[in-house]
Protein backbone atom coordinates (compact mmCIF):
# COMPACT_ATOMS: atom_id res chain seq x y z
CA UNK A 1 0.00 0.00 0.00
CA UNK A 2 1.13 3.31 -0.95
CA UNK A 3 -0.83 5.83 1.02
CA UNK A 4 0.29 6.63 4.50
CA UNK A 5 -1.70 5.89 7.26
CA UNK A 6 -0.75 6.47 10.30
CA UNK A 7 -3.81 6.58 13.27
CA UNK A 8 -3.99 7.92 16.74
CA UNK A 9 -6.25 6.14 18.80
CA UNK A 10 -7.81 8.23 21.53
CA UNK A 11 -9.40 6.02 24.11
CA UNK A 12 -11.66 7.36 27.28
CA UNK A 13 -13.56 4.62 29.31
CA UNK A 14 -17.00 6.10 30.20
CA UNK A 15 -18.21 4.79 26.44
CA UNK A 16 -16.76 1.43 26.95
CA UNK A 17 -19.40 -1.78 26.97
CA UNK A 18 -20.09 -2.59 31.04
CA UNK A 19 -19.11 0.95 32.59
CA UNK A 20 -21.84 2.67 34.46
CA UNK A 21 -20.73 3.71 37.39
CA UNK A 22 -18.31 6.43 38.91
CA UNK A 23 -16.60 3.86 40.88
CA UNK A 24 -15.73 1.84 37.78
CA UNK A 25 -13.66 5.14 36.33
CA UNK A 26 -11.96 6.00 39.11
CA UNK A 27 -8.49 4.04 40.43
CA UNK A 28 -8.11 1.78 43.70
CA UNK A 29 -11.10 -0.71 43.46
CA UNK A 30 -11.52 -3.94 41.71
CA UNK A 31 -14.70 -2.46 39.69
CA UNK A 32 -11.90 0.12 38.12
CA UNK A 33 -9.45 -2.87 37.98
CA UNK A 34 -11.82 -4.55 35.52
CA UNK A 35 -13.08 -1.56 33.67
CA UNK A 36 -9.75 -0.72 32.42
CA UNK A 37 -8.88 -4.17 31.25
CA UNK A 38 -12.12 -3.64 28.79
CA UNK A 39 -11.18 -0.42 27.96
CA UNK A 40 -7.82 -2.04 27.11
CA UNK A 41 -9.58 -4.67 25.13
CA UNK A 42 -11.55 -2.09 23.17
CA UNK A 43 -8.58 -0.31 22.03
CA UNK A 44 -7.13 -3.30 20.96
CA UNK A 45 -10.24 -4.61 18.93
CA UNK A 46 -9.69 -0.89 17.01
CA UNK A 47 -6.55 -1.59 16.72
CA UNK A 48 -6.94 -5.33 15.31
CA UNK A 49 -9.08 -3.27 12.96
CA UNK A 50 -7.35 -0.77 11.44
CA UNK A 51 -4.12 -2.81 11.06
CA UNK A 52 -6.47 -5.63 9.11
CA UNK A 53 -7.77 -2.59 6.62
CA UNK A 54 -4.08 -1.24 5.80
CA UNK A 55 -3.12 1.21 9.32
CA UNK A 56 0.42 1.24 8.95
CA UNK A 57 1.59 2.86 12.32
CA UNK A 58 -1.00 3.11 15.43
CA UNK A 59 -0.53 5.15 18.13
CA UNK A 60 -3.34 4.77 20.94
CA UNK A 61 -3.70 7.63 23.53
CA UNK A 62 -5.00 7.25 26.98
CA UNK A 63 -7.48 9.37 27.66
CA UNK A 64 -9.18 9.22 31.08
CA UNK A 65 -8.38 10.95 34.28
CA UNK A 66 -5.10 10.57 34.92
CA UNK A 67 -4.05 9.41 31.64
CA UNK A 68 -2.36 5.99 33.13
CA UNK A 69 -5.22 3.79 32.67
CA UNK A 70 -4.29 1.18 29.72
CA UNK A 71 -2.28 -1.47 30.59
CA UNK A 72 0.59 -1.58 28.67
CA UNK A 73 1.44 -5.10 29.24
CA UNK A 74 -1.90 -6.08 27.45
CA UNK A 75 -1.93 -3.81 24.57
CA UNK A 76 -1.34 -4.57 21.05
CA UNK A 77 2.02 -5.13 20.35
CA UNK A 78 2.72 -3.01 17.02
CA UNK A 79 0.80 -0.09 18.85
CA UNK A 80 2.81 2.59 20.62
CA UNK A 81 1.52 4.51 23.80
CA UNK A 82 0.59 8.09 24.66
CA UNK A 83 0.65 8.07 28.86
CA UNK A 84 0.30 10.48 31.52
CA UNK A 85 -0.52 14.33 32.36
CA UNK A 86 -0.27 17.02 32.07
CA UNK A 87 0.18 17.45 28.72
CA UNK A 88 -0.21 20.13 26.19
CA UNK A 89 -2.91 18.09 23.60
CA UNK A 90 -4.61 16.47 26.51
CA UNK A 91 -6.81 13.89 24.70
CA UNK A 92 -5.23 14.29 21.70
CA UNK A 93 -1.53 14.29 22.56
CA UNK A 94 0.42 13.05 19.40
CA UNK A 95 -2.02 14.00 16.81
CA UNK A 96 0.97 16.57 15.65
CA UNK A 97 2.80 13.97 15.17
CA UNK A 98 2.44 13.05 11.24
CA UNK A 99 -0.97 11.63 12.06
CA UNK A 100 -3.44 11.20 9.67
CA UNK A 101 -6.51 10.14 11.01
CA UNK A 102 -8.43 9.96 14.37
CA UNK A 103 -10.33 6.86 15.99
CA UNK A 104 -12.32 7.84 19.51
CA UNK A 105 -12.87 4.74 21.05
CA UNK A 106 -15.20 4.62 24.52
CA UNK A 107 -15.95 8.29 24.34
CA UNK A 108 -19.65 9.64 26.15
CA UNK A 109 -22.01 12.29 25.93
CA UNK A 110 -21.66 15.71 27.10
CA UNK A 111 -22.03 17.45 30.11
CA UNK A 112 -25.89 17.42 30.86
CA UNK A 113 -26.51 15.45 28.02
CA UNK A 114 -28.49 11.76 28.62
CA UNK A 115 -25.72 9.69 28.29
CA UNK A 116 -24.19 7.29 30.61
CA UNK A 117 -21.46 9.04 32.54
CA UNK A 118 -22.27 12.46 31.01
CA UNK A 119 -19.77 15.32 31.81
CA UNK A 120 -17.60 17.62 29.60
CA UNK A 121 -13.52 17.33 30.28
CA UNK A 122 -14.14 17.95 34.70
CA UNK A 123 -17.57 16.90 36.03
CA UNK A 124 -16.83 19.09 38.82
CA UNK A 125 -16.38 22.31 37.63
CA UNK A 126 -17.81 22.30 34.17
CA UNK A 127 -21.94 22.13 33.26
CA UNK A 128 -21.75 23.16 29.84
CA UNK A 129 -19.23 24.32 27.12
CA UNK A 130 -19.63 26.21 23.27
CA UNK A 131 -17.49 26.68 20.94
CA UNK A 132 -18.21 29.02 18.33
CA UNK A 133 -21.82 28.79 19.06
CA UNK A 134 -22.06 24.84 18.68
CA UNK A 135 -22.33 23.21 22.53
CA UNK A 136 -19.98 20.30 22.58
CA UNK A 137 -18.32 17.65 24.54
CA UNK A 138 -14.66 16.29 24.80
CA UNK A 139 -15.13 14.57 20.87
CA UNK A 140 -16.54 17.89 19.55
CA UNK A 141 -13.68 19.99 21.06
CA UNK A 142 -10.67 17.62 20.58
CA UNK A 143 -12.10 16.61 17.04
CA UNK A 144 -11.89 20.29 16.34
CA UNK A 145 -8.29 20.46 17.41
CA UNK A 146 -7.10 17.31 15.64
CA UNK A 147 -8.85 19.14 12.69
CA UNK A 148 -6.41 21.89 12.35
CA UNK A 149 -3.95 18.92 12.36
CA UNK A 150 -4.70 17.93 9.18
CA UNK A 151 -6.16 14.72 10.84
CA UNK A 152 -9.95 14.12 10.90
CA UNK A 153 -11.77 11.70 13.27
CA UNK A 154 -13.25 8.89 11.27
CA UNK A 155 -14.61 6.60 13.49
CA UNK A 156 -16.09 6.74 17.04
CA UNK A 157 -17.58 4.30 19.83
CA UNK A 158 -19.56 4.78 22.72
CA UNK A 159 -23.15 4.86 23.69
CA UNK A 160 -26.29 5.84 21.99
CA UNK A 161 -26.18 9.56 23.05
CA UNK A 162 -22.89 10.00 22.61
CA UNK A 163 -23.36 8.85 18.68
CA UNK A 164 -26.44 10.92 18.55
CA UNK A 165 -24.40 14.09 19.59
CA UNK A 166 -21.59 13.68 17.54
CA UNK A 167 -22.45 12.22 14.19
CA UNK A 168 -23.94 15.70 12.94
CA UNK A 169 -20.17 17.14 13.41
CA UNK A 170 -18.70 14.04 12.13
CA UNK A 171 -21.09 13.30 9.37
CA UNK A 172 -18.75 10.24 7.32
CA UNK A 173 -16.86 8.64 10.64
CA UNK A 174 -18.17 4.76 10.86
CA UNK A 175 -19.73 5.26 14.74
CA UNK A 176 -19.95 1.64 17.06
CA UNK A 177 -22.78 1.81 19.47
CA UNK A 178 -21.55 -0.20 22.80
CA UNK A 179 -24.86 0.38 24.65
CA UNK A 180 -27.83 2.02 25.12
CA UNK A 181 -28.53 4.73 28.10
CA UNK A 182 -31.17 4.60 29.91
CA UNK A 183 -29.95 7.27 32.29
CA UNK A 184 -26.77 8.55 33.71
CA UNK A 185 -25.87 5.46 35.44
CA UNK A 186 -27.75 2.82 33.37
CA UNK A 187 -28.37 1.04 30.42
CA UNK A 188 -28.40 -2.06 28.16
CA UNK A 189 -24.97 -3.02 27.31
CA UNK A 190 -23.40 -5.17 25.12
CA UNK A 191 -20.99 -7.88 27.25
CA UNK A 192 -17.27 -6.92 26.56
CA UNK A 193 -16.08 -9.76 24.01
CA UNK A 194 -19.49 -8.45 22.20
CA UNK A 195 -18.05 -5.02 21.95
CA UNK A 196 -14.40 -6.49 21.01
CA UNK A 197 -16.16 -7.97 17.94
CA UNK A 198 -18.35 -5.07 17.07
CA UNK A 199 -15.57 -2.78 17.37
CA UNK A 200 -12.71 -4.55 15.17
CA UNK A 201 -15.22 -4.39 12.24
CA UNK A 202 -16.01 -1.41 12.60
CA UNK A 203 -13.11 -0.11 12.92
CA UNK A 204 -12.06 -1.99 9.81
CA UNK A 205 -14.90 -0.85 7.98
CA UNK A 206 -13.80 3.06 9.15
CA UNK A 207 -10.16 2.60 8.09
CA UNK A 208 -10.95 0.69 4.75
CA UNK A 209 -13.27 3.61 3.90
CA UNK A 210 -10.75 6.27 4.48
CA UNK A 211 -7.86 4.65 2.53
CA UNK A 212 -9.94 4.02 -0.61
CA UNK A 213 -10.81 7.42 -0.29
CA UNK A 214 -9.75 10.27 2.01
CA UNK A 215 -12.08 12.75 0.44
CA UNK A 216 -14.81 10.90 2.20
CA UNK A 217 -13.82 11.56 5.60
CA UNK A 218 -12.35 14.66 5.46
CA UNK A 219 -10.57 17.31 8.33
CA UNK A 220 -12.38 20.31 8.42
CA UNK A 221 -10.87 22.72 10.95
CA UNK A 222 -13.60 25.69 12.71
CA UNK A 223 -12.30 28.73 10.92
CA UNK A 224 -11.02 31.31 13.91
CA UNK A 225 -11.15 33.58 15.59
CA UNK A 226 -13.88 31.36 17.61
CA UNK A 227 -15.90 32.36 20.90
CA UNK A 228 -15.88 29.99 23.50
CA UNK A 229 -18.04 29.88 26.63
CA UNK A 230 -17.74 27.67 29.69
CA UNK A 231 -21.10 27.41 32.25
CA UNK A 232 -19.39 26.85 35.40
CA UNK A 233 -21.27 24.34 38.00
CA UNK A 234 -21.14 27.02 40.81
CA UNK A 235 -20.41 31.00 40.93
CA UNK A 236 -17.39 30.28 42.66
CA UNK A 237 -16.00 28.87 40.21
CA UNK A 238 -16.74 31.28 37.63
CA UNK A 239 -15.41 34.05 40.33
CA UNK A 240 -12.16 31.53 40.09
CA UNK A 241 -11.92 31.04 36.50
CA UNK A 242 -12.45 34.95 35.99
CA UNK A 243 -9.47 35.92 37.73
CA UNK A 244 -7.98 34.66 34.48
CA UNK A 245 -7.59 38.24 32.52
CA UNK A 246 -8.55 36.57 28.87
CA UNK A 247 -11.80 35.70 30.48
CA UNK A 248 -15.10 37.66 30.20
CA UNK A 249 -17.55 37.31 33.20
CA UNK A 250 -21.05 36.66 31.61
CA UNK A 251 -23.84 36.35 34.40
CA UNK A 252 -23.46 34.30 37.60
CA UNK A 253 -21.87 31.67 36.16
CA UNK A 254 -20.73 31.93 32.70
CA UNK A 255 -17.51 33.43 31.67
CA UNK A 256 -16.51 33.59 27.40
CA UNK A 257 -13.13 34.05 25.49
CA UNK A 258 -12.32 34.46 22.36
CA UNK A 259 -9.79 31.68 20.82
CA UNK A 260 -7.76 32.09 17.41
CA UNK A 261 -7.50 28.43 17.17
CA UNK A 262 -10.03 25.63 18.33
CA UNK A 263 -6.47 24.02 20.13
CA UNK A 264 -5.82 27.29 22.00
CA UNK A 265 -9.46 27.26 23.36
CA UNK A 266 -9.09 23.77 24.58
CA UNK A 267 -6.04 24.65 26.46
CA UNK A 268 -7.34 27.27 27.91
CA UNK A 269 -9.98 24.98 29.09
CA UNK A 270 -7.96 22.20 30.65
CA UNK A 271 -6.02 25.11 32.66
CA UNK A 272 -9.37 26.04 33.72
CA UNK A 273 -10.21 22.51 34.64
CA UNK A 274 -7.34 22.34 36.28
CA UNK A 275 -7.09 25.74 38.47
CA UNK A 276 -10.44 24.32 39.80
CA UNK A 277 -8.99 21.52 42.14
CA UNK A 278 -8.14 24.43 44.35
CA UNK A 279 -11.87 24.94 45.00
CA UNK A 280 -12.52 20.83 45.97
Amino acid sequence: MSKRANILVSVDIEGVAGVFHPEQTRAGNGEYERARRWMTEEANAVIRGALAAGATAIKVNDSHGGFRNLLPDLLHPQARMVLGKPRVLGMMGGVDHDIDAVMLVGYHSRAQGRGILAHTTNSFAFARVWLDGQEMGEAGLYGALAAEHGAPVIFGSGDDAFIEENQPLFAHAVFAETKKAYGANSGDSLTPQQSCTLLEARAQQAVATWLADPQTMPARPLRGPLRCRLQAQTVALADLFSQLPILERCDNVSVEFDAPTAEYAVRVLNSLSAMSAMLR
